[in-house]
C-alpha cells in the first residue's frame, strides 16, 4: 500500500515532464489487446483524460482489425489475406468503414466524453482529411518480386491537417478512424500504424505512441536481456534489413521512422497490456518500452 509520501514522490517525478509536454500535441496509435480488454480500454481512456487536463493536446488514431474480422464472420465473409494485408472489395470495405466509423471510433469518443474530455470522432474521409492511394501487396514466387492488386487497400498519399489543429486548438481530443479518400471518393482502409505515423509528422508532434502486445523490441525476442530501450534510426534500418526486427514488428518501426522522417519529436513502441501504460512511459524517468530516435 502506498503511503502519502510516495504517492507525493511519484507526482514529484512526475513535474518536469508535465511541464515540458505542456502544450505539446502527442499522437497516440491505439490497437492491439488495449482495445478489446475492457479494464486495459479504461486504463487507456484515464491515461489520455489525464494528458489533456495536464495540459498536453492528444490526438488519437486507432485500429480494428478483430473487430472488422468478427463482423465479416458474423455476415459470413471469409477474410483472406495477402502478404499481411487484408484482401478488401468493395463490399469489405463498406463494412470496414461502418465498423471503425460507427462502432469502434463512437465507442472511444463516448469513454472520453465520459471522463469530461471533449472528444471528437473523425473519418479520414471528412474534409478530406487523409487523401489516399491504392496500396498493393508485395509477394515472391521463387525470387521474382510481384505486385498484388487486394482491392480497396491504402496507402496515405497526404494529410490535410487543418482540420485537427482546429480542434485541437479548441481544446478538443481528435479520435480518427484509419479511412482515407481516394482522387475519386472512393474509400480505402488503411494500416493504422503509418496512419498514426503520417499524422504525427504533419502534425510535427512531441512524440508518436505505439501501443502493442509485446514489451518493446529485442535484437533477439529469447533473450530477455537483450531488450532495447532506445533504438535509433539508423540502427533500426539495419535491422529490419539484417532481419532483427522482424515479422510484425516491422511495420510498427517503420511507422516509427515515418513519423521521424516527417517531423515528429520522437517515438515510442509500449506494451498496452500494462495498466497505464502511457503515464507509465511519458512521465516517469525509466519509461517501460522501446524508443526509437533519430
Amino acid at each position: 500500500m502506498f503511503e502519502a509520501k510516495d504517492k507525493a514522490a511519484i507526482l514529484v517525478e512526475a513535474l518536469p515532464y508535465i511541464q515540458e509536454f505542456y502544450g505539446k500535441t502527442i499522437v497516440i496509435k491505439y490497437g492491439g489487446n488495449a482495445m478489446v480488454n475492457d479494464e486495459l480500454k479504461e486504463k487507456v481512456m484515464q491515461d489520455v483524460a489525464l494528458m489533456k487536463y495536464v495540459g498536453i493536446r492528444p490526438v488519437i488514431v486507432h485500429g480494428g482489425g478483430p473487430e472488422i474480422t468478427e463482423f465479416l464472420q458474423k455476415v459470413g465473409k471469409e477474410s483472406s489475406f495477402v502478404a499481411g494485408l487484408r484482401v478488401t472489395d468493395a463490399e469489405t470495405v463498406e463494412i470496414a468503414e461502418m465498423v471503425l466509423d460507427g462502432k469502434v471510433n463512437s465507442e472511444i469518443v463516448t469513454l472520453l466524453n465520459r471522463r469530461g474530455v471533449h472528444a471528437v470522432g473523425l473519418s479520414g474521409k471528412d474534409a478530406g482529411l487523409i487523401e489516399a492511394q491504392k496500396k498493393l501487396a508485395t509477394v515472391y514466387e521463387g525470387e521474382a518480386e510481384k505486385k498484388v492488386d487486394i482491392g480497396y487497400v491504402g496507402s496515405v498519399a497526404k494529410i490535410n491537417t487543418s482540420l485537427i489543429e482546429d480542434l485541437l486548438d479548441q481544446d478538443y481530443v481528435p479520435v480518427i478512424a484509419p479511412i482515407g479518400v481516394g482522387r475519386d471518393g472512393e474509400s480505402y482502409n488503411i494500416n493504422a500504424d503509418y496512419v498514426a505515423a503520417e499524422i504525427a509528422g504533419a502534425l510535427q508532434a512531441e512524440k508518436l505512441l505505439l501501443l502493442t502486445d509485446i514489451e518493446g523490441i529485442y535484437k533477439d525476442f529469447e533473450d530477455k536481456s537483450s531488450f532495447l530501450s532506445t533504438l535509433h534510426l539508423p540502427e533500426a534500418r539495419a535491422y529490419i534489413r539484417d532481419g532483427i526486427i522482424k515479422g510484425g514488428m516491422i511495420p510498427k518501426v517503420e511507422a516509427c521512422l515515418t513519423a521521424l522522417e516527417k517531423g515528429a519529436g520522437k517515438t515510442h513502441i509500449i506494451d498496452g497490456r500494462l495498466d497505464h501504460s502511457i503515464i507509465l512511459e511519458i512521465f516517469t524517468s525509466k519509461g517501460i518500452g522501446t524508443q526509437v530516435v533519430r
